[in-house]
């Protein structure tokens, strides 16, 4: 009885040592960031096992966390964290520009040089506090950034754009939907610099105009995919900027016209001239200049269409 113990425990302890581990190694490729941090807790062997996976220290997940600032900061004061990916802030609390300055002389001055330089994804969602001079800060150290989120952070003016331009010269994916402080002078510098960026959010951005679409459509021929959601308020937005879309990106995907009250339907044909044939997504509710927005309508000028509403 004894034997038979001693062996169901030694069997135990291979299992736990040996099996479980090669388990969570393919496991924690498909598994957040923060369930890999919890799972450190659970044993020596799971500890062990995940600290040794390069993959578990590619991401900080701080999304809608309390005190994230200072969580960063310490976060990269790590040498674990040298090479990290991806770093989500969205709807954090307690993230100001003084932390991300900090996290700047970090990197400069204490950290070794190559810190964030492997840095692709900033996601700053939401964070309202962050102004143009912790976008210099943050963009000042992370050159190879391809995907940079600022959704909503009314603090941020053309000036932020301007350091994010200077210093990240690789940007596929921007949103600044909701930054109400960008004009057309942002649009200018993103034409200027980005010409393979491929995804657009200037939801909600209401100093914008036809001259400013017409100057960004033209510097980025590789957009497919274009949100102008609620430019309602914004009047100087009319078939003469969507034009300048269906000419430029004839490979566009998603386009949202929601509540752009100067649109006709003459946007509509110069877009079924060029991405009948491309265009998978297209929301024109709230138009009201747009009388052709039924869903037979649509799909006669666009065959390819799957979604007509993207906002309700």
């Amino acid at each position: 009885m004894e034997e038979k113990q001693v062996e169901v425990g030694e069997e135990e302890v291979a299992w736990s040592r040996e099996i479980i581990p090669k388990v969570l190694r393919i496991v924690s490729t498909r598994l957040p960031q923060r369930d890999l941090i919890f799972l450190l807790l659970v044993s020596p062997w799971l500890n062990a096992t995940l600290v040794s996976c390069p993959s578990i220290w590619l991401h900080l997940d701080f999304r809608e966390m309390n005190n994230a600032g200072n969580r960063l900061v310490d976060a990269l004061s790590l040498a674990r964290y040298r090479h990290v990916k991806h770093i989500n802030l969205e709807f954090a609390q307690d993230i100001e520009d003084k932390h991300l300055e900090l996290v700047k002389s970090k990197v400069t001055f204490i950290l070794c040089q190559d810190s964030l330089q492997d840095l692709e994804v900033m996601n700053l969602n939401g964070c309202q506090k962050i102004s143009d001079k912790g976008i210099e800060a943050i963009t000042s150290a992370c050159p190879s950034l391809k995907e940079f989120l600022s959704y909503w952070n009314v603090r941020v003016t053309d000036i932020g754009l301007a350091h994010l331009v200077k210093n990240c010269k690789h940007i596929v994916d921007l949103n600044v939907s909701g930054c109400k402080n960008l004009s057309d002078k942002s649009l200018q510098l993103i034409a200027q610099n980005y010409p393979e960026l491929q995804l657009l959010n200037l939801t909600r951005c209401v100093k914008l105009t036809d001259s400013g679409l017409q100057q960004i459509l033209h510097g980025c021929p590789s957009l497919h995919s274009l949100n102008l959601y609620a430019l309602s308020r914004c009047v100087r937005v009319t078939d003469v900027g969507v034009i300048a879309v269906a000419q430029a990106c004839t490979f566009l995907e998603f386009l949202s016209l929601f509540g752009i009250v100067g649109v006709t339907d003459k946007c509509l044909e110069a877009l079924s001239l060029t991405c009948s044939n491309t265009l998978t997504t297209l929301d024109v509710n709230g138009c009201i200049g747009i009388k052709k927005r039924s869903r037979d309508e649509l799909l006669q000028m666009f065959p390819k269409l799957r979604c007509f509403k993207v906002h309700s």
